[in-house]
């Protein structure tokens, strides 16, 4: 079956319900790395993905220090013109690369984010980015009208064919909102971190803003390989291993969460992965999920979410057990 579509909103972009995620495509030697990676996996992995009908992916200046949109740059160059997917990157956060390990600046003034385009565009070896994203809201005290209007310039400029944000409060989007239409907003969203479900989801439905969730299975924890095992086997430089989420007391109500996706997942023939990125799917005004993949295998594992459907008693059978587990603190289930 071919993967569903939805509408990015109003942007006039269409694109599948999961594309791929290329955080870890930026190898392991900076601040937030998901510890070593081999580019020819990572390239196969993309093109693997593509070539099962994934129209997008979304990638950014950060992941890597501009490694990964190399490596994204490199992944499409080797696709017929005619099946490349979209290409969505992110800016405004200023790094170190003599200090790769050092915290990132939350930089969103006007000249930085002309400066990021441009690297950008040559990273990934296009004429035009397809979504271009505010990665995080500024720290350095730059108003975000400011930021927002430079991103606009961008568009009519034709850098950039979409502008969106990232991690965005519903006060910040308001903002640019009377600036230019936010064609996208990217949010963290899972079955563990539901906060989102609460107002920046809501808020971009009601306004024609198109949603693509990104870490819908938690990073890893809502796939059905993980185990405390393969935190133990994470490398030393894996921002994982010093997230909350992998840590007792949260880990062991995490995969009891995870191990109750199993039987819903058996009842539709799929896999847990694949059921974790469905539900996300299930909420109002979400037009997609960021998967990410290290190898080619991985892909297969999160593929079917994008034609499955759950039914209104998997969504209960999900709240309730994410209720009784005591996971998460927001709304468990989609309207």
């Amino acid at each position: 079956m071919a993967i569903h579509k939805r509408p990015l909103g109003i942007s006039g972009l269409e694109i599948t319900t999961v594309g791929f995620g290329s955080w870890a495509v930026g190898g392991g030697e900076w601040a937030f790395g998901w510890g070593p990676q081999d580019d020819d996996e990572s390239i196969s992995a993309i093109r693997h993905a593509v070539s099962a009908g994934v129209t997008w992916i979304d990638t950014a200046a950060i992941y890597g220090l501009g490694h990964s949109e190399e490596v994204v740059g490199r992944a499409v160059a080797g696709i017929p013109a005619a099946d490349r997917p979209l290409i969505f990157t992110k800016c405004a956060l200023e790094a170190y690369p003599a200090e790769p390990f050092k915290p990132a600046v939350r930089n969103a003034a006007p000249a930085f984010i002309r400066l990021e385009v441009e690297r950008s565009l040559r990273r990934l070896g296009v004429e035009r980015i397809d979504l271009y994203q505010i990665h995080w809201p500024d720290e350095t005290g730059v108003p975000v009208e400011d930021s927002w209007g430079e991103m606009a310039r961008l568009v009519d400029e034709g850098k950039v064919r979409a502008i969106g944000v990232s991690n965005f409060d519903v006060a910040l989007l308001d903002r640019c909102e009377r600036v230019r239409h936010v064609d996208s907003l990217q949010p963290q969203f899972s079955l563990i971190h539901r906060g989102s479900g609460i107002d920046v989801i809501p808020w971009a439905a009601a306004h024609g803003t198109g949603v693509i969730v990104y870490s819908p299975m938690a990073s890893g924890i809502l796939t059905d390989s993980f185990s405390r095992d393969r935190v133990a086997a994470m490398g030393e430089k894996d921002w994982r291993r010093k997230s909350d989420s992998f840590l007792d007391p949260a880990l062991t109500k995490n995969i009891a969460l995870r191990d109750a996706l199993k039987s819903i997942a058996q009842r539709h023939g799929t896999t847990v992965s694949a059921v974790a990125v469905a539900w996300t799917l299930a909420w109002p005004g979400v037009s997609g999920a960021i998967v990410g993949a290290r190898k080619p295998e991985q892909v297969d594992g999160w593929l079917p979410a994008g034609t499955l459907a759950l039914s209104a008693a998997d969504l209960d059978e999900i709240a309730a057990t994410a209720e009784r587990l005591g996971v998460g603190t927001a709304p468990v289930r989609p309207k």
